[in-house]
Formats: structure tokens, C-alpha cells, sequence
């Protein structure tokens, strides 16, 4: 989804605090409406961890595909064919919006199976995905800033997420998601850097975030078929 990440280098910490207090408030508002929900029902809201990276790998995959245009899935970024006049900006948009809904739920079920901040950053993966949806390529020069700091920011969020939780699944005891995890987020790490260089743009791209996209399916479907249970809620204070 990526066009680049310099701009997203300039995010001050004030933008950084609003952005983690709307992903907080994304999972509170999911937590709180399936609060009374089984234990089974809860973990079904995984799935989207596994809607939202099939609906995003296959929409540019599909688009690559279908575009008539001259476009390169090694050299051009993902993004392009989304951009305003592209002939696959529909499919590929819905690409974008499946994984950009799909992760905020996939996240709230996150947060009751893995300790940490893990389930934030998943979260704010998926609205910076939405972010890069709603301001597409070549409509002008200010939307392009806000596509590249919104999908450089998805992309850094993305690489972070399976390193944060990896030392909560090495402690609950799943070593095999916890090691992957590392692994995935050096992979994603290193491909965020190399796609800002003279490298391939689109094979970088497509590395990485395919590496992110594996480790959230594996561990959506940890959490739906019950091998990464939910964790006990703590109880109030003094009670």
C-alpha cells in the first residue's frame, strides 16, 4: 500500500498521541459492544485478521492483474493502482478497506489474548490503511503528502506489531508465533528500508507487508480455533 515513508518522519508526537487515542477508542468502542459476548463469540472477531490481509493481498494481486496500464508490480508501488484515473482504483480501494476494517477487529480480539501493546499498533495499521484508501494518488500534492505519511506510518506500525507481542507469546508459551513473529518483523523492518531506496519499489513492498500479513493470519487463527486463548481480565481493585 506503500508510496514511500520519508513524510512520515515528520509526524510530531501530538499527531503520534491523537492517533493512538483513536485506535484506543476504535477497540474500546469493539470491546465494549461485544462485551457480553461467549468466549467463542469474542474470538471469532479474529477472523478479520485473516478477511483483511486475503482482501488486501487479493485485490493487488487481482488489480495487478487486471490494470491496462503500464504497471510494474516489482518496480511501482501498490498505491498506483489505486490512483485517481487507474482502471483498478475500485478493486483496489476495496483492497484497502478490507484490510483497514479487518485489522482493528482482528485487534480487539488481540488484545484479550496477547498482553501488551501489540493490539494498538494493529489497530492503527488498519486506519492508516483506511487513511491511505481516502486520499489516493495524483488527486494533488497535499493528498499525495497525506497518502505517503499515512501509509509509511501503517507500514511502521505494521513491522511493530508481531515484535511487540513476540516476548507475550514467548511468556504464554508459544514459542513457534513468538520466533515468527521476530522473523517477521526484521522482514518487514528491512523492506520498509530498502523500498526507500533505488531498489525495487514493488518487490519490497510486496515482501514486507505479505510477511506482516502471514504472521497476523497465523495468529488469527490461533485465536479463533482456541490454541491462543483468551486471557483472564483483571479484577477491579478491592474487589
Amino acid at each position: 500500500m506503500f508510496a514511500g515513508y520519508s513524510d512520515a518522519m515528520s509526524i510530531d508526537r501530538p499527531t503520534k498521541r491523537r492517533a493512538a487515542d483513536r485506535a484506543l477508542g476504535v477497540v474500546t468502542v469493539l470491546s465494549g459492544v461485544t462485551s457480553g459476548w461467549s468466549d467463542p463469540g469474542r474470538r471469532r472477531l479474529a477472523l478479520g485478521g485473516v478477511v483483511g490481509p486475503v482482501g488486501f493481498v487479493g485485490g493487488w494481486l487481482a488489480a495487478g492483474t487486471a490494470t491496462s496500464s503500464d504497471y510494474s508490480p516489482v518496480h511501482d508501488a501498490i498505491s498506483r493502482l489505486a490512483a485517481v484515473g487507474s482502471d483498478t482504483r475500485v478493486l483496489m480501494s476495496a483492497g484497502f478497506v478490507a484490510f483497514g476494517i479487518g485489522l482493528p477487529v482482528y485487534a480487539s480480539a488481540l488484545r484479550r489474548c496477547v498482553p501488551g501493546p501489540a493490539w494498538i499498533t494493529a489497530t492503527m495499521t488498519g486506519l492508516a490503511t483506511l487513511g491511505v484508501a481516502v486520499t489516493p494518488l495524483d488527486r494533488s500534492s497535499a493528498f499525495d503528502a497525506v497518502h505517503a505519511a499515512c501509509a509509511a506510518f501503517g507500514y511502521l506500525t505494521l513491522a511493530a506489531t508481531p515484535i511487540l507481542a513476540a516476548r507475550p507469546l514467548m511468556q504464554l508459551g508459544h514459542t513457534g508465533l513468538s520466533r515468527l513473529g521476530l522473523g517477521v518483523g526484521a522482514v518487514a523492518s528491512v523492506s520498509l528500508a530498502l523500498s526507500a531506496t533505488s531498489l525495487p519499489t514493488g518487490l519490497f513492498q510486496r515482501l514486507g507487508l505479505t510477511a506482516g500479513d502471514v504472521w497476523i493470519v497465523a495468529t488469527a487463527v490461533a485465536m479463533a480455533g482456541g490454541r491462543l486463548p483468551m486471557q483472564p481480565t483483571q479484577p477491579p481493585t478491592g474487589s
